[in-house]
């Protein structure tokens, strides 16, 4: 049994702490709402009938378990390691974000409320929201800021087609921040009937730690699979970061395993040297309180949040889930950058030698994958995953790359 006293699977604490970072900064207003929250959570985590219906869902509405695909052709394009493709861009929705959502409205459908909000950057969270607020017969408000509005379209149309009420949000850059302090100051008003559904490892406690226990269902099949497959674990793990749902939920179950590496990939955008030009707030970052609770951020000396830039929309955010901070403060995962020119990058080689357009964000994890595999040895065995496809990022990839999409209209 796990020594929880000395595991890295232990938190967060009675305070909603990963050492430093974390906690509960929010309003008076919020409080209650959030501690209700965290009890009906608590409840639900050793109710057996939750858990059944979760696993249902999963498996008949979203395709679980997702395929864990060797990648041969990648694997011999890069040379050295071993590939592995954790294909959860195969889920309902194209996505790894419905495996959150799925449980958050399963929980507030057992706290009675009836209207749910959300925050999205690329559209996927929103989509997967639109989506089990659709199948549960719930309204649906998605914060979408304006520039990603613009830059990822069919998923606007999407969310509209599933019933959800999209606001454009025309503050700041108009991009995911600035979707999620609207969120905010919704829920703030709204406090009576509304769940606000948070679609990463950030927010006020219990967010960051029950979104990753929801997505945690990723590494706990890749365990299962890779010793299928395999015979033993994986020697490394590789994941883009945004806010970093996707990462947490394959990395967490294997963070007591010390002889397996495990890699973040944040959005260099057009290089980390470049001041507000990228999304990396473990390279270019320091500590400070951003949308309840305290990690990582882009800001200024005086503090102020600044803006960041990356091409992929759900990237596109300057701070990163506290508890991302504390393991790269302890040591225990390693966090690196890749820039737009590299995720194109890959994104064209993925389509190339594998037949999957994948969505921009894994393609920053590919990027990285596709520096580092050829140094490695043939038997060592890398999992990255492929937590979205691509649909969404066709109109931005071909701007990217110069080329005129005839939409015959």
């Amino acid at each position: 049994m796990t020594d929880l006293i000395n595991s890295f699977m232990a938190g967060p604490d009675e305070r909603g702490r990963f050492g430093d970072f974390g906690g509960r900064f929010v309003s008076e207003t919020l409080m209650p709402l959030i501690l209700d929250l965290e009890a009906e959570y608590e409840k639900a985590k050793v109710d057996p009938e939750f858990w059944a219906e979760m696993d249902d869902l999963w498996k008949h509405y979203v395709g679980r378990p997702s395929p864990l695909y060797y990648a041969e052709r990648l694997t011999e394009r890069f040379g050295g390691a071993k590939i592995y493709l954790k294909r959860d861009e195969l889920n309902h929705t194209g996505a790894h974000k419905i495996n959150n959502v799925l449980g958050q409205i399963l929980l507030a459908r057992r706290m009675g409320k009836t209207r749910i909000i959300a925050e999205t950057g690329a559209g996927q969270h929103g989509v997967a929201t639109a989506t089990v607020c659709a199948r549960f017969g719930l309204e649906c408000i998605v914060f979408m800021g304006a520039h990603d509005v613009a830059r990822q379209s069919p998923n606007v149309f999407r969310m509209r087609l599933l019933g959800a009420k999209v606001v454009s949000v025309t503050s700041g850059r108009g991009t995911l921040k600035d979707a999620m302090n609207d969120a905010m100051r919704d829920w703030v008003t709204n406090v009576n009937n509304t769940f606000y559904c948070i679609g990463t490892v950030a927010g006020p406690h219990p967010y960051p730690a029950m979104v990753r226990d929801f997505q945690s269902i990723i590494g706990k099949e890749v365990r299962e699979q890779m010793m299928e497959r395999e015979g033993r674990l994986p020697d490394s793990l590789i994941a883009a970061i945004g806010g970093g749902s996707n990462a947490m939920g394959l990395f967490f179950p294997f963070l007591d395993d010390k002889d397996v590496r495990i890699i973040g990939v944040e959005a260099g955008g057009k290089g980390v040297n470049m001041k507000m030009e990228h999304c990396a707030s473990l390279t270019g970052g320091r500590p400070g309180v951003l949308h309840g609770n305290r990690t990582y951020l882009l800001q200024d000396d005086d503090g102020q949040i600044l803006e960041g830039f990356s091409i992929s929309a759900g990237l596109d955010y300057p701070g990163i889930g506290p508890e991302h901070s504390w393991l790269h403060d302890t040591g225990r995962a390693e966090y690196v950058s890749i820039t737009d020119v590299e995720a194109l990058a890959a994104f064209q080689i993925c389509c190339e030698s594998e037949g999957i357009i994948p969505a921009l964000e894994p393609c920053h994890a590919l990027g990285h994958v596709a520096k580092i595999a050829g140094d490695l040895p043939s038997d060592h065995l890398m999992v990255m995953n492929m937590c979205g496809r691509g649909d969404k990022d066709i109109f931005t990839v071909a701007k990217a790359l110069g080329v005129e999409i005839d939409t015959g209209g």
